[in-house]
C-alpha cells in the first residue's frame, strides 16, 4: 500500500473511531437510575426508552469500541516497557500531510484535533513497536526516498469555505451583509444553494492544485486572499461563489533526514508481511476482558 493510500486509511478510520467511540461513551455516562427510562423516541405512542437504546448500542458496537480502548492500553504499556516514544515532530509532520492530502479534513472534522494527533501518536508507536526490530539497511531507506520522493512533498493546501448563489444580484447582497458584520457559516447554511457544504457552513475542506473537484480559480483566489478574509464574487457553473480562506498550508518538500524513520518503518512493515494490529502484544500485556480469548 502506497503512503498516500495508508494516510487515507488512517485519516478515514481515525474520523470513524473517534467520533463512533465519542457518541458511544458520551450515551453510556448518561445511563443509571431513572435515565435509563427516560424516552429517546416514540412511534405511534410506543415508546423507545434509553437503556434499551444503548443496549443496542453496546450489541452492535460495544465489542469493538472496548478493543479499541484496550488496544490504546495495550500500546501504551508496550511503549513504556520497550522505552519507546515519538516526538512531537512527528506527529505533526504526520498530521500536516494528512490535512494536506485527505482533504475532507474540514472545521468540524478539526474540532478533534487533539484526539487526531492521539491516535497518529498511537499509530506510530504501535508501527515503531512491530518494527522495532526489524533491520532495513541505510542504502536501502535512501534509494526508497529517492524513488519514491513524491510521497514526501505536502502540496500547499487552502482550508476554504465557499458561499454559492444564483445570480449577481444575490451575490452582491451576501457581500454586503458580510462587510456589516454577517457571520460567514450562518450565510452559508441560510441560502447557499451548494446543499453539501452548505450543511457546514460552507466549509469545503482543504484543496489544493492537483484537485479536480473545484474550478482553478478557486486556487487563484486562496493564494491571494489572507487568512480569514473572503473574495468578491467569481463566476461559476452554479452561479456565482464567494469564498473565505480559513488556513494555509504551505508547501514542503521534506528531506531523507527528516522521514528517514518513517521510512524505515514503512519498509519493515512490508518485510514483515503482517497485519498492523495491537492483537500481537495482547498476550505479553495479559489482557483479560469480558469478551475472553
Amino acid at each position: 500500500m502506497g503512503r498516500k493510500q495508508l494516510w487515507t486509511v488512517i485519516a478515514a478510520l481515525i474520523l470513524v473511531n473517534c467520533l463512533t467511540l465519542a457518541f458511544f461513551l458520551s450515551k453510556a455516562n448518561l445511563a443509571g437510575g431513572a435515565e435509563d427510562k427516560e424516552t429517546v423516541a416514540t412511534v405511534r405512542g410506543k415508546t423507545i426508552v434509553r437503556k434499551e437504546w444503548l443496549n443496542e448500542l453496546e450489541t452492535r458496537y460495544g465489542k469493538d469500541v472496548l478493543k479499541d480502548m484496550v488496544d490504546q492500553k495495550v500500546i501504551e504499556e508496550m511503549a513504556a516497557k520497550y522505552r519507546i516514544k515519538i516526538s512531537n515532530q512527528d506527529v505533526e509532520r504526520e498530521f500536516r500531510m494528512l490535512k494536506a492530502t485527505y482533504n475532507s479534513f474540514g472545521k468540524q472534522n478539526l474540532k478533534n484535533e487533539k484526539k487526531l494527533k492521539e491516535q497518529i501518536r498511537t499509530n506510530l508507536l504501535l508501527e515503531e513497536l512491530l518494527t522495532k526490530d526489524v533491520k532495513v539497511s541505510n542504502d536501502e531507506l535512501e534509494s526508497y526516498y529517492q524513488k519514491n520522493k513524491e510521497l514526501f512533498n505536502v502540496p500547499a493546501a487552502y482550508h476554504l469555505s465557499h458561499i454559492v448563489v444564483g445570480t449577481k444580484e444575490e451575490a452582491d447582497q451576501t457581500i454586503q451583509e458580510l462587510a456589516g458584520g454577517s457571520n460567514f457559516s450562518t450565510l452559508a447554511m441560510e441560502r447557499s444553494i451548494d446543499e453539501f457544504s452548505a450543511n457546514e457552513g460552507g466549509d469545503i475542506g482543504y484543496i489544493s492544485e492537483q484537485d479536480e473537484r473545484y474550478p482553478l480559480e478557486y486556487i487563484q483566489i486562496a493564494k491571494e486572499l489572507k487568512t480569514g478574509a473572503y473574495s468578491q464574487p467569481i463566476n461559476v457553473e452554479q452561479g456565482f461563489a464567494i469564498l473565505k480562506l480559513e488556513e494555509k498550508i504551505t508547501g514542503r518538500n521534506y528531506a531523507f533526514k527528516d522521514v528517514k524513520e518513517p521510512i524505515r518503518r514503512q519498509m519493515a512493515l512490508e518485510k514483515m508481511n503482517s497485519p498492523v494490529s495491537a492483537a500481537t502484544f495482547w498476550d505479553d500485556a495479559k489482557v483479560d476482558w469480558v469478551y475472553g480469548k
